[in-house]
This record gives structure tokens, sequence and C-alpha cells, in this order.
């Protein structure tokens, strides 16, 4: 039976610590309130998340525990456990933790820039083009006030992984099939926006001064795109993240022996506890190293891209 807890408990940390098996959307939250902080479903979260671990760390504890006292009846003055070790590799540990949630930090920032890039571009864009076109020109201006939003919604969507076509604003049935069947959906949306432009300035609609403008707003959105694509698809190096996590489960694994004789049974919650705060922060900080899915510490995606939609409609349309 112990042997089976230890299994389970090391197929637990070996698959990273358990992700969220379900999808939330940012929390909105007042920093100042410690109380409502302290009591926040965040974390209910997760602990439900870690529930399986902690379990298999108390019963493992336990184990350990009652094998030691109990079936060899041996305490502090026949075998002097010591923490000394733990704490010296706590020093260690902490600074790897600390660079942990660091480097997943400035990937989740830089993504938050590169959004707020985003919102910032998309309006230049549509100003641009309000001032550019005649105000009679609907067919353009109700072209470009759907297709630059689609291109915001298909950005986000791509940067999840599995694209929805449900939130595009489209009524041109053709042009709903060729994103449907494009590979990089993105890069679709952004040549038909450069298409359209270029057919302006054939059309002597733009000058060539215009045409320049219009050309940098929407390289600018490809090359966001690009600086999203890098951050998703660069994760940490794979040895530094391997060596964390099996420096985690060691210090873990062997807490229960650094505690048994001096705490005795109270080993139990001391290890829990421990557990929780270093799986926590490993946890966290895979969460937002990927800040573009749908966990509750991602980026707020889908807001912006409703905010993208609104404020180019309002200036376009």
């Amino acid at each position: 039976m112990r042997v089976a807890r230890v299994a389970v408990l090391a197929k637990f940390l070996a698959n990273g610590f358990i992700r969220a098996p379900f999808s939330e959307t940012m929390v909105d939250y007042n920093p100042k309130a410690w109380f409502s902080l302290i009591l926040h479903s965040y974390s209910r979260h997760v602990m439900r998340t870690l529930r399986p671990v902690l379990v298999a760390m108390g019963v493992f504890s336990f184990v350990i525990c009652y094998v030691v006292l109990d079936v060899f009846r041996l305490h502090e003055k026949d075998l002097h456990s010591t923490i000394a070790m733990h704490q010296l590799l706590g020093i260690v540990l902490g600074l790897f933790l600390v660079f942990r949630t660091n480097s997943a930090y400035d990937r989740w920032w830089e993504g938050r820039k590169l959004w707020g890039n985003m919102v910032n571009s998309t309006r230049n864009l549509a100003l641009k083009l309000n001032a550019y076109l005649p105000t009679q020109d609907e067919e353009n201006r109700s072209w470009f006030a759907m297709m630059v939003p689609n291109f915001v919604v298909m950005t986000k969507e791509h940067l999840r992984g599995a694209v929805q076509l449900g939130e595009l604003d489209i009524a041109d049935m053709d042009i709903l099939q060729q994103i449907r069947h494009a590979r990089h959906k993105p890069n679709h949306v952004a040549a038909l926006l450069y298409k359209r432009v270029n057919a302006l300035y054939r059309a002597a609609q733009l000058t060539d001064a215009q045409h320049m403008n219009l050309d940098k707003e929407l390289k600018d959105l490809v090359d966001i795109v690009g600086a999203c694509e890098r951050i998703k698809n660069t994760p940490i190096p794979y040895s530094y993240s391997m060596y964390i996590k099996k420096f985690i489960f060691i210090y873990i694994i062997t807490l229960p022996f650094g505690f048994v004789t001096t705490t005795e049974y109270m080993t139990v919650p001391i290890v829990i506890l421990i557990s929780f705060v270093i799986l926590s922060v490993e946890l966290i900080a895979e969460e937002i190293e990927d800040p573009f899915g749908r966990d509750i510490n991602d980026l707020p995606t889908d807001e912006l891209s409703a905010k993208i939609k609104d404020n180019v409609r309002e200036i376009l349309m």
C-alpha cells in the first residue's frame, strides 16, 4: 500500500503537478482587500487542483510516522531526525522558485504589453481609415469595421490552439470558408486587409502617403502576432523545468524523515502545509508562462477583443 501511494504521488508530480481541468475568466480584484483575498474562491480552486498530491503526501507522511514511531518505536532519543539538510536545500529551492516565477511573470507581462499594442494599433488603423475614406463610402467602412476585429479574434483563437469561428462577424460566406480552410488564420485575415487597402490604392482612393501609413499599421498587427507566437511556442527550457520538478519532488518526499522523531504525528500537517506552499508557487508559474489560454490568471483576451470591436465600430460606423 505504501509503495502504491508513493507511485501515485510520483505520477502526479511527474505530470506537471496537475493542471486545472476547467477554464475561468481573469479575476477582477482589489489588491488592498486582504480579507477578501484570503477567502477568495481561487484558494479553493488551487486546493481542488492540488488535493490529490496533498492527500498522497498526508498519507505518505502518516505511514512514515506510524512505521517509525509505532512499528519500530523509534523516538528522538533513538533516532534524532533533523531538518538541517532541508534548510540548506530550501535556500537553493527558493532561488529556483524565484527565478521560475519571475521568468513566467515576464512572459505574462510581455504578452499583456503586446495586447496593449494590439489595442493601440487597431485604434490607429481605424482612425486613419476613418480619415481617409469618404463618409458616404459605407461599403468599405463596414468591411473594415468587421475585418479588423475579426483579425483580433482569429489571433486570440490561434494563440489558444483551437480556433472557434463562431465569434467572427462575416457576411461573405466565401471569405468565411477561406478562413476556415486556412492553416494560419490570422495571416489569412491580414492578407485580406492588405488586399483591400491595395485595391483602394489602385483605385486612386488613397494617396501614396496614406497607403504607406495604413501599411505601417497592418505591419504592426502582423508583428504582434509573431511576438505572441514567440512567447507561446518557446517554453521554459526542458532541462530547467525537469530539474526543478525533480528537486521539488525530492525535497517534499524527504520532508517526513526530517520531522518524524522531532514533531511526531504533527509531521503530517507540517508536510502538507510546506507541500502546498511550494507546489502552489510552481503551479502558478506554469499557469502564467502561457498567458493566452483560458486559465484564471491568463490575459483577458476575450474582453480585449470585445473592446477592440466596440472601438473600431464606433470609429468607422
